[in-house]
């Protein structure tokens, strides 16, 4: 796991309050349900559907179920969920935007967190070499990339503003110099990372 991701987990960790129920979609082997449990005694569950993160997670102790998240999410009622997690996730959903959805039907409020293409680094790379950016964050060939829904900070806001959703809280991050410094001033620009806590 990158070290932008675990700085992802750390910083949204703020946001979820102690002994709430939490869904983390795409949770994967179950890691940040598993330092939730212990920093903030959550009950947690978690959506995969690889067997063998699945598997992971459940000798870990997490409890973990296998569904396809472009499926829905229609075995969850209304509400179900204190806070609903989708970490690095969204850009590779078929609807990312049905999902959001789902996410703040089943949950009193969500969790979002992804890279961002906007970032100068990524244009850069795509403007001078004419390639698709691979970055530490983005280490991925057109090719075999999850991600199919390349997506901005401005572009995730817009949709956000389009769909009446109410943002709560945002941080950015990022590991080099100047973005580290610019990244909450411009982060469209500067931010690799956004995490997002949302509500309707």
């Amino acid at each position: 796991m990158s070290s932008v991701i675990r700085t992802d987990h750390d910083l949204l960790q703020q946001w979820i309050h102690a002994g709430s129920r939490v869904l983390d979609l795409g949770c994967g082997d179950g890691t940040l349900l598993k330092q939730l449990s212990q920093s903030k005694q959550i009950q947690g569950y978690g959506i995969e559907n690889n067997r063998e993160l699945i598997i992971a997670g459940i000798e870990n102790g997490i409890n973990i179920l296998e569904q396809n998240l472009n499926d829905g999410l229609s075995n969850f009622p209304d509400n179900s969920f204190d806070t609903v997690l989708m970490t690095q996730a969204i850009q590779a959903m078929s609807r990312p935007a049905e999902v959001l959805d789902e996410m703040l039907r089943v949950g009193k409020e969500c969790i979002v967190t992804f890279p961002n293409f906007g970032n100068w680094r990524a244009r850069w790379h795509l403007a001078i070499k004419g390639r698709m950016p691979v970055t530490k964050q983005l280490d991925f060939e057109w090719y075999n990339t999850p991600n199919i829904h390349f997506c901005t900070v401005n572009d995730f806001e817009a949709l956000c503003h389009q769909k009446g959703i109410r943002v709560l809280n945002r941080t950015m991050v990022s590991e080099q110099f100047p973005d580290n410094s610019l990244k909450q001033v411009l982060p469209n620009l500067f931010a690799q990372t956004a995490i997002y806590q949302l509500s309707k």
